[in-house]
């Protein structure tokens, strides 16, 4: 799902402008969740970067007062605090990144900010038409989330984000934002067997199976909707990464006999699709395809879709070939880029690769790179998106801008939690 501009089919869609977008003895160094002590942990260690971000994360939240529902804003400005100034960004809340922080923060044990957040997601998923990308960061009052906007004085109206060129696509239902949304709401349903998390979970997924099924090439689900300022109409491109994530969701309603559907012939449609975008003689994965739903996307190479395989259930053993793929084509110093164009460490991604490699037991490969993300924290607490000013993501860029998503997955990292599964 990088995600600034344009609807990409290796992407999560999730960003309308782009603000951009741990090394000794692992696998000991980690407390349990909620008890890492920056104090006591080395400067560069998993456990100090999970304290960091839990600590930044679980501010944030209780920075709004009360115990209500709550979005959190994806990034900070540039400087390291406070709003950016670039209005669409300015009080943006992607629903990835919420999502991954609901996931994150319950591997802090920290369940009564997840909770606020996951509330949030719960009400958009059950009383919106359908779910955005981007609604407005801050508590939710009236029953479900705003879309992101402002208070135009000089127009006397309240304008959308999504009216403006920068924010075109903070409107849009991307297949993957709404997986990644529904396997937070089962986190939540795990942790405390709510039922009401998973009935969210459950309309979100129906919701892909009515509005994205695919039966051209391959099969799977396209992209879901996009809507270029307030204009939606279905994104007829297809997604390797969505049908990941799609096949991760399909795969635990199933696991927990979710009522709603046929969850198990969901997820062999969503992997049947992925398996047919594995190039078995290179050792990688197309990104997708085009608009016909057939046509596979050769280039660029995108980091997520080759290290997000393989913390799918059951993977098959010759996709871990993908993991050398990444190191030839996305390697970088300390880290990966996002592309093969390798212009910068992804700070999101290389928390990614470090959770791939301490899930195959391949923890001294993972500890340098915690190094590396460590390096990043801002003055705020979020760690910054890239370490470089700019870098390449597919028809976007990602800046040296704090990121909640970054922060998020470098926590899931460091807990060594699959966010795919729930478990550590």
């Amino acid at each position: 799902m990088m995600k600034s501009g344009a609807a990409r089919p290796g992407g999560r869609t999730r960003r309308s402008l782009t603000a951009a977008a741990l090394c000794t003895m692992l696998a000991s160094m980690v407390l349990p969740a909620g008890r890492a002590h920056a104090e006591t942990q080395p400067p560069t260690s998993a456990g100090h970067v999970a304290s960091l971000g839990c600590a930044a994360m679980a501010a944030r939240v209780d920075a709004t007062a009360g115990s209500g529902p709550l979005l959190l804003r994806s990034y900070d400005a540039p400087a390291g605090r406070g709003a950016p100034v670039i209005q669409p960004l300015h009080a943006a809340a992607f629903t990835y990144d919420n999502a991954l922080a609901v996931i994150a923060l319950l591997s802090c044990d920290k369940p009564r900010q997840a909770m606020r957040i996951g509330e949030a997601l719960r009400m958009a998923a059950t009383h919106d038409t359908r779910l955005r990308d981007a609604y407005l960061a801050g508590a939710v009052r009236g029953g479900q989330p705003l879309p992101n906007g402002w208070w135009d004085a000089r127009r006397g109206r309240w304008v959308q984000a999504a009216e403006q060129y920068s924010g075109a696509y903070q409107d849009g239902s991307s297949c993957g934002n709404v997986a990644w949304t529904a396997l937070a709401l089962l986190a939540l349903y795990d942790a405390s067997g709510e039922v009401r998390w998973r009935d969210a979970a459950v309309r979100l997924a129906q919701w892909v199976v009515a509005h994205a099924s695919d039966q051209r090439g391959a099969g799977g689900f396209n992209g879901g909707i996009e809507s270029y300022l307030l204009h939606p109409r279905p994104a007829l491109w297809k997604s390797t990464e969505h049908n990941i994530d799609l096949a991760a969701l399909f795969d635990w309603l199933a696991r927990i006999d979710a009522p709603g559907g046929d969850w198990h012939a969901q997820a062999a449609r969503a992997r049947h699709f992925v398996e047919a975008q594995w190039d078995a003689a290179s050792g990688h994965f197309w990104m997708g395809t085009t608009a016909d739903g057939v046509t596979p996307l050769h280039t660029p190479s995108a980091l997520d879709v080759q290290l997000w395989a393989q913390l799918l259930p059951q993977a098959p053993k010759p996709w871990r070939r993908a993991i050398h793929w990444v190191e030839q084509a996305n390697a970088v110093r300390g880290g990966f880029a996002f592309t093969d164009a390798r212009d910068g460490m992804w700070t999101e991604g290389t928390a990614q690769a470090a959770l791939v490699y301490r899930q195959a037991g391949a923890a001294t490969r993972a500890d340098p790179l915690f190094g590396s993300i460590a390096r990043q924290v801002s003055p705020g607490g979020f760690l910054y998106a890239s370490r470089e000013p700019r870098i390449r993501a597919v028809y976007s860029w990602y800046r040296h801008q704090p990121c909640l998503a970054a922060t998020a997955w470098a926590v899931l990292a460091a807990f060594n939690r699959n966010p795919y599964t729930g478990a550590s």
